[in-house]
């Protein structure tokens, strides 16, 4: 399968696992360098920090690499904004 012409790759379930340890893992260590640092991040900004980190550490097993070019980066920029949106349109409408 392709998208934006980006050769994509089904992940084993031991590489899916390992990107959903990999992503809590980075989540954490940023979200204490932000505590460190004295910029303490609220709810909202620390889940969309973890979908953001999750979808690099997933995409990465797809098959989308930053260092593929720009085709690359645009696909893991878009599906991050995507995610984002989606995010933020979910706290949207659970917290109205």
């Amino acid at each position: 399968m392709k998208f934006l012409g980006i050769m994509l790759r089904k992940p084993t379930y031991s590489e899916f696992t390992a990107s959903a340890v990999m992503a809590v893992g980075c989540w954490i260590a940023v979200a204490g360098i932000a505590k460190a640092s004295g910029y303490a991040l609220d709810g909202r900004e620390a889940g969309a920090l973890l979908v953001v980190i999750a979808w690099g550490a997933l995409g990465t097993r797809l098959g989308f690499r930053f260092d593929g070019g720009p085709r690359h980066a645009a696909a893991h920029f878009a599906v991050s904004a995507l995610l984002v949106g989606l995010y933020q349109s979910a706290l949207a409408v659970t917290l109205s």
